[in-house]
């Protein structure tokens, strides 16, 4: 039976395990949709490719591996669940490969690169889409000015595509934010493990997690408010 009173003396004593690990939870978040921007952005840009017919046969059997190996990667990412895909990477490459000498430190980097890893498939279809919504004639444009393929995408139909893709990368980040709860099951310290820690060390099973769950839900709604507020300041400004 929940229990206020419980709730209230957990919190006393355990506020500090519990915002830590809040703490660890946002900077997995962070690290691994910055890394899922740069490497979707790759693999999106992998994805995009197209052959020319001035381009020799070496130059499009290299083009044709690349865009098969984008492909293969967000089709596996996607298709596997991220559990499965964490276990993987932290008993696979993070075994053999220790980046630090501090096992929490080596549980979190692996722990983010797993993440960041699995960000990256979904991001780079939310790039793609982006790119794809700005107007073909806008790197027609640039193309006839003179710019290389690379410096129109850099100059001209980057700039625009983050316009259209900036609300959903927002909404991955607090994805992430809830899908990070499943690092605990390899050691990382974020706040679902320092909840079941606590829920261990008390006997007081509920109450942790409804204090877990209070402070996803403060996080989650307020950026997600935050989220819905900038979406329609730009929709103001396109209609302007």
């Amino acid at each position: 039976m929940f229990s206020w009173e419980r709730l209230g003396q957990v919190w006393a004593k355990y506020s500090g395990m519990y915002i830590g690990g809040l703490g660890y939870t946002l900077l997995v978040s962070l690290v691994a949709v910055f890394l899922g921007l740069v490497l979707g952005l790759v693999v999106a840009s992998g994805r995009m490719l197209t052959l020319s017919p001035r381009e020799n046969a070496a130059a499009k059997a290299v083009k044709m591996v690349v865009k098969l190996v984008c492909t293969a990667y967000v089709e596996v990412f996607r298709a596997t669940p991220m559990l499965v895909q964490v276990f993987i990477i932290y008993y696979g490459p993070g075994t053999l490969l220790k980046v630090a000498s501090d096992t929490t430190m080596n549980r979190m980097f692996w722990g983010m690169v797993a993440v960041g890893l699995n960000s990256a498939a979904y991001m780079s279809e939310v790039i793609r889409s982006g790119i794809g919504a700005v107007p073909g004639g806008q790197m027609e444009a640039a193309r006839s000015l003179g710019m290389s393929h690379w410096k129109a995408m850099q100059h001209v139909v980057l700039p625009q595509a983050v316009r259209n893709i900036l609300p959903a990368m927002c909404n991955e980040f607090v994805t992430i934010i809830k899908e990070t709860s499943i690092l605990g099951m390899v050691g990382v310290t974020e706040l679902m493990f320092n909840a079941q820690s606590i829920a261990k060390q008390t006997y007081v099973f509920l109450e942790p997690y409804v204090l877990a769950a209070a402070m996803y839900f403060v996080v989650v709604f307020t950026l997600s408010k935050a989220i819905s507020a900038l979406e329609r300041r730009m929709r103001k400004s396109v209609t302007r």
